[in-house]
């Protein structure tokens, strides 16, 4: 019997190469995004090529009263969920007091309380089962504060955080909880970001393709390891910044942001 991945924010980017990977291995398919048109030429292609079944939700999840939507139209199908993908999630670039707080807001609700309540709708039906895996994205911007980025930098210090705390409550369960900390992907997320191209090392930084940081991020999920760090470099400047004044880390932040 096939296992079901539930993918969020999966019509473009690291949420269609989950999709593309998990459908290689024949996991059956539930991807949610906003776009219905992008999310149905993703089911389209799937289906077709790994003869796997894929369902699509068209839900904008800036707006947590839609995670309750999905959960529910989810177990009104009556399938389980064995794999949870929680990918969904933006940044802004700019002055936190120059940006509309609306979309300050968002950026709370769809990177933090989202997957948080994705997360704890689903442990509630895996705790019996006694089995179930969760990969919440989180990012290298998880170990330092990011001028020009301050939301988006501390929401994802929630989510590395969170998820280690709740890999800890829910392993005598056997549901791990891994927090895939990639550094800058080639992906559009600099441009939903409203981002310039960066200044200084940025600049020349090789950036890994997104189907790397997805087979990474994978094995990690598999493994039921807690928290990765994807790419070399990006691994030795997490642990480097544990040893850098902070005064001095927020100002070579703000340099790496190009703020």
């Amino acid at each position: 019997m096939n296992h079901t991945a539930l993918i969020t924010g999966a019509s473009r980017g690291l949420g269609a190469e989950f999709a593309r990977l998990f459908a290689s291995k024949g996991t059956n398919l539930i991807l949610v995004a906003r776009s219905e048109k992008e999310l149905n030429d993703l089911k389209d292609e799937l289906e077709n090529t790994f003869k796997i079944s894929v369902r699509t939700i068209a839900k904008d999840l800036t707006k947590p009263e839609n995670v309750r939507f999905v959960y529910d139209e989810i177990k009104d199908t009556g399938i389980e969920v064995d794999y949870l993908v929680n990918n969904a999630g933006f940044g802004d670039f700019g002055h936190f007091s120059d940006t509309e707080w609306e979309r300050h807001e968002q950026m709370i609700d769809l990177n933090m309380k989202t997957l948080s309540y994705f997360c704890y709708l689903f442990v509630q039906d895996w705790i019996p089962r006694k089995s179930g895996k969760i990969l919440n994205i989180a990012s290298t911007a998880a170990f330092q504060p990011g001028p020009g980025m301050s939301v988006y930098f501390a929401s994802k210090a929630y989510v590395a955080s969170f998820s280690q705390a709740i890999a800890y409550e829910f392993q005598k369960y056997g549901i791990t909880v891994t927090a895939l900390c990639p550094g800058p992907v080639r992906t559009n997320f600099g441009i939903a970001a409203r981002m310039q191209h960066p200044n200084g090392f940025l600049k020349d930084m090789k950036t890994p393709l997104p189907g790397e940081v997805v087979a990474f991020g994978y094995r990690a999920m598999m493994k039921g390891k807690t928290l990765v760090i994807q790419g070399g470099l990006n691994k030795f400047v997490a642990n480097l910044v544990r040893f850098i004044p902070r005064k001095w880390l927020i100002t070579f932040s703000a340099k790496v942001i190009s703020w």
